[in-house]
Order: C-alpha cells, then sequence, then structure tokens
C-alpha cells in the first residue's frame, strides 16, 4: 500500500510538472498578445497609467479602488481579481527609477481579462484572490529617481512610517494579511551572478525576518516558489539567475512583511544583453510571476526542497559595459598593460522621459575577475590621445574619426547636451589638457596597431573605423561648454 502511495505521489508530481512547463511555454511564446503597448519604455509616469487603471475600473472581473495618496497628491491604487481564499498581494516601483515590474504587472492584467487560457486562469482565479499596487512612489517617478518626494527611501519606512506611500503598503498588508507578497524592483545592470560572466538579469529572494536569518514555514515557502521561478528563467536566460543579499535589514518593508507572516518574494530585474529598455526581462518578470501563482494555487511548490535555493548563485557586482583589457599605455617614456571598465551612465533629460549616454572609466589596472557586457581584447593596441579640429559643417563623423580627431570646434544648434553621432563638440576657446587615462574621465581617445588607428573610443563606445558606422554605433557624442 505505502509503494502504491509513493508511486501515485510521483506520478502527481511529474504531471503537474509537465504541466506547468507546458504552460510556462505558451505564456513565453504568447507573450505579445498581452504586452501592454502604451507603456513601452522604462521612464513611465503616474500620468501614464492612468488610461489602463481605468479600463480596468470598468470592466467587471476587477475590483479596483483608490487606496491612498502620495506626498504630491496622485491616487494610489490596488486593482483585485480572483475568488480564492488565498490573497496575493503584489506591489511595484515603490523606487521611482525600477518600472519593469510595474510595465509586467499590466502585461499579466490584460492576460487575466483575455479568454484565452481559460482553465490555467480559473485554477489560480478560484484559488487566489490577487492584489496588485503597481505604483508605489508616483512622485519619484515623476522625476526618475528612487526616492519619494520627502527624499524618504520608502523601503527603508517601515518602521516609523513617515511616508503616506509607506503607511499604505503597511496597512494594506495588514487588512489583506497575504500568505504571498511579491516586492517587485529593479537592481543594477552591473550585477552578475557571482563568479560568472552572466549579468543577474533577475535575481530572487526570500527576506530574512531576523539577524540570525532563520527558516521557518513562511520563509521557507517563498524559497520554494523561488526555486520553482529560477527554474523556469533558466529555460530563456540559463545561468542569469541570482541570489540577492539576506542580510537583515530591520528598516525594510519586505523584512518586516515576512516577520509580520506574509511568505515574501523579492525581485530585481537586472541587466540583459541589447536590452537598455529591459523589455526582455518584461517579459521573464510577466512568464515567472504567472507561472508563480499557478503552482501557489494548486500546491505543487510545497514538495521542492528549500536546499535548492542555495544553490542559485549570489549576487555579485563585476560586470562593466565595455572591458578592454591588455591595453598598452604609454605614461612619461614607459609603457604598462592595463585593462579598462567603463560604464555608459545615463543622464535624464529634463522632462525625465529620454536620457543620453555621459560614460566613465569606473577603474583601471588588473581587471581580470572583472566581466562586461562587451569586452574587447586589446592585446598589442596603444592608446592615442584624440585630436581637436575645427570643422564649419560636419558632413561624415566617420573621416574625422579616421583622422583621429574626436573633438571638433564648431557652433552647436539648440541647447542640448548631447549629438546623435560620435564627436565631442566644443566652443572656440577649447584647448585639450594633458591626455591622461585615468578612473574618471570621459573615455574618448583613440587605438592604434602596428602603426594605424583602428578604433576610436567616443563617449565609452567604441568604434571599429574599418566598419561602417550605422552598423555598429549605439551611443551618443557629447557638446561640452569648456
Amino acid at each position: 500500500m505505502i509503494k502504491k502511495l509513493c508511486f501515485l505521489t510521483i506520478t502527481l508530481l511529474v504531471c503537474n510538472t509537465q504541466a506547468q512547463d507546458e504552460l510556462t511555454s505558451k505564456l513565453y511564446e504568447t507573450y505579445d498578445e498581452y504586452k501592454e503597448a502604451s507603456i513601452g519604455k522604462r521612464r513611465i509616469k503616474h500620468v501614464d497609467i492612468q488610461p489602463l487603471i481605468e479600463k480596468f475600473k470598468a470592466n467587471p472581473k476587477f475590483e479596483v479602488q483608490k487606496v491612498g495618496e502620495s506626498i504630491q497628491g496622485r491616487d494610489l491604487h490596488l486593482i483585485s481579481i480572483g475568488s480564492g481564499e488565498s490573497n496575493i498581494f503584489l506591489w511595484s516601483q515603490m523606487h521611482g527609477d525600477e518600472p519593469t515590474a510595474t510595465q509586467a504587472i499590466f502585461d499579466i492584467l490584460n492576460f487575466l481579462d483575455a479568454p484565452q487560457f481559460k482553465a490555467e486562469k480559473e485554477a489560480i482565479l478560484s484559488k487566489l484572490k490577487l492584489h496588485f499596487l503597481p505604483m508605489l512612489n508616483p512622485d519619484g517617478a515623476e522625476v526618475f529617481t528612487r526616492r519619494n518626494a520627502l527624499g524618504v527611501d520608502i523601503n527603508r519606512d517601515a518602521l516609523r512610517l513617515q511616508s503616506p506611500e509607506s503607511q499604505t503598503l503597511k496597512r494594506l498588508r495588514d487588512s489583506l494579511d497575504a500568505d504571498f507578497g511579491f516586492n517587485l524592483h529593479d537592481q543594477s545592470r552591473y550585477y552578475n551572478a557571482e563568479r560568472t560572466e552572466k549579468p543577474a538579469t533577475i535575481s530572487y529572494l526570500a527576506t530574512a525576518y531576523n539577524y540570525e536569518k532563520d527558516i521557518n514555514e513562511v520563509r521557507a515557502n517563498a524559497m520554494k516558489v523561488i526555486v520553482y521561478m529560477n527554474n523556469i528563467i533558466q529555460n530563456y536566460a540559463p545561468g542569469q539567475v541570482g541570489r540577492y543579499s539576506d542580510d537583515f535589514e530591520p528598516r525594510a518593508f519586505g523584512d518586516n512583511i515576512a516577520k509580520w507572516g506574509t511568505s515574501l518574494i523579492l525581485i530585481e530585474s537586472g541587466g540583459y544583453p541589447n536590452d537598455r529598455e529591459k523589455q526582455e526581462i518584461r517579459k521573464l518578470n510577466y512568464v515567472s510571476i504567472l507561472s508563480a501563482l499557478y503552482t501557489m494555487a494548486n500546491e505543487s511548490y510545497k514538495e521542492i526542497p528549500i536546499e535548492n535555493y542555495e544553490k542559485i548563485p549570489r549576487n555579485d557586482r563585476k560586470l562593466f559595459d565595455l572591458k578592454i583589457e591588455h591595453l598598452t599605455y604609454e605614461l612619461l617614456g614607459e609603457e604598462y598593460i592595463l585593462d579598462l571598465g567603463i560604464f555608459n551612465n545615463e543622464v535624464d533629460l529634463e522632462e525625465h522621459n529620454q536620457f543620453y549616454y555621459r560614460s566613465s572609466v569606473a577603474d583601471q589596472g588588473d581587471l581580470s575577475t572583472y566581466y562586461a557586457y562587451k569586452t574587447f581584447d586589446a592585446t598589442g593596441y596603444t592608446v592615442v590621445p584624440p585630436k581637436v579640429a575645427k570643422v564649419s559643417q560636419i558632413q561624415n563623423p566617420m573621416d574625422l574619426l579616421k583622422d583621429g580627431v574626436a573633438y571638433v570646434k564648431t557652433e552647436p544648434s539648440g541647447e542640448n547636451a548631447f549629438v546623435d553621432f560620435p564627436l565631442i563638440l566644443v566652443n572656440e576657446k577649447f584647448e585639450l589638457n594633458e591626455f591622461r587615462v585615468r578612473p574618471g574621465i570621459n573615455p574618448t581617445f583613440f587605438l592604434k596597431k602596428e602603426g594605424k588607428l583602428t578604433h576610436a573610443l567616443i563617449n565609452g563606445f567604441l568604434i571599429d573605423l574599418s566598419q561602417p558606422l550605422d552598423d555598429q554605433y549605439t551611443g551618443n557624442g557629447l557638446i561640452s561648454g569648456n
């Protein structure tokens, strides 16, 4: 009899796993049918999501209620759906410049409203009641910054509850008494999965509820669901999952919500190659969250061993946008071999709707234990300082670059701080200071090999001078007032 029961249990587990794998594949393949096209870039604001909230408010499938206001008076809304006894609470953008999951939430809501996947949605919504707070910090989102209008990090305000946004989150947590909570964030694109060159595209954490990092049933359940979500992401971003630090932070909402009895799942959206706007990562949020809800509804996560949680690599922070390695650099008559690590830093425009790049040398020296989205082996290449030229009209930037010119004296039009081509525009009085490669500088210089210029590095973007510019360049030049 025991053998029969064991066989039956194993059979059910295998069937559940196969059904969930099939669902995940279908979710990924059909994603574009549910993607909310009106919010396709990261710098979304409160006004951008109001038409979407109104749409769901008019839909009888959903319950939409105003649950609070931000410091500057922007409404906070909770969108709920489902008839199950188990409450699941998902909130996003408590940091105003972390909107990836906000976009994914509206994709998920579109999915829940659509006629497809009827059986799977019925399985979820009959067992669970889902509650979404898509933008907790709309004042921060308005200016694309982490903190709220008070200058407070909402995720460090769980004890004092100084901000109205914090008070709303605490009140909702207490009233819902959710079994699971999803605390949805973005992290730096410079995190990698520990000891690998892979970016930590998604990082997870089952938050600790005390300094000892004890594991009770509440935290264990979060770990099990995270293991399941990790297995999903491995199908689409293999090796690109990290495990966020579980050091206890007594002021943080995630840690306290776990202490208050909700199994807390932190999701951090990091970086992905050629995905600056994080649209592929948004898709991974959508797929993994929906799949997690399915496993919560059928409770198959309970059979997952928590030991697998520790097998997820830790987050590390050893990524650059560009690493130039083994570069020859001449200084005071001597030659040295350097690695350079370069960040393509984003600078917001005034309305916080778009940005441009102002790059910097983040580090140099021996960077053999670091990685990058793009690595260039500069063995045999030597640094060449840039030149300045006066040009009345720029017709072909590549012609100037091939002559070693990076700085151009010309009359820029308008008041922009950047240009859409790889040159640095300067005024008539501009003079190059003594050229030296060092951390903090804007990386603009040339590379030569065997006496010939081969590459230009303009504002941190590497350009092969033998290839057409349009086929390789994705950065911008700068306009300097100096």
